[in-house]
């Protein structure tokens, strides 16, 4: 390598540190996400998640993963109930705000109650997103977005597996 590439070499990866200092340790994995970070009342230890959970609610809910669009049944449920952590039980969201985003995942206009879902910034893609978890266990549950339908205007997309749905006994 000459002088020249040497030196365009160096600008380079100057460039790429600063302008991805804000996500690169999520990214390559060197930090900890700020869900992660956070203290929830429901607590298991690793192995005590892997087993309580199938390999993919563990990959979307403790690894902050995906599932493939419109793969869960979820997203077409729409008898009246309530959808829970799967986790951990806690209620997530009822059907009374469900609606067809056409994202292919299950969508809310808001959570059952404020405080059975929290929040933190997530970098993984390259730009900031916010990140939904269950308030209690910290389970990944998907992102919420501000092009849902009034009355709030948000779009709570969920990874199915990591809900289970309970239809109202009336039903």
């Amino acid at each position: 390598m000459n002088r020249r590439n040497f030196i365009g070499f160096l600008g380079g990866v100057s460039a790429l540190t600063v302008s991805s200092k804000a996500f690169a340790f999520d990214l390559f994995g060197l930090k900890k996400s700020e869900r992660a970070m956070k203290d929830f009342p429901f607590k298991l230890t690793d192995a005590e998640w892997r087993e309580r959970l199938t390999e993919e609610q563990y990959r979307i809910m403790r690894m902050e993963g995906t599932e493939p669009t419109c793969s869960s049944p979820l997203e077409k449920e729409s008898r009246a109930g309530i959808y829970h952590c799967a986790g951990c039980g806690q209620e997530l969201f009822s059907n009374n705000h469900k609606f067809e985003s056409g994202t292919g995942w299950p969508s809310f206009w808001d959570p059952i109650r404020p405080e059975a879902v929290g929040t933190s910034t997530d970098y993984k893609i390259g730009y900031a997103r916010t990140e939904v978890h269950c308030s209690n266990c910290g389970s990944h549950l998907g992102h919420v977005f501000e092009d849902g339908p009034p009355p709030t205007g948000l779009r709570y997309c969920i990874n199915g597996v990591a809900m289970k749905f309970f239809p109202d006994k009336t039903s």
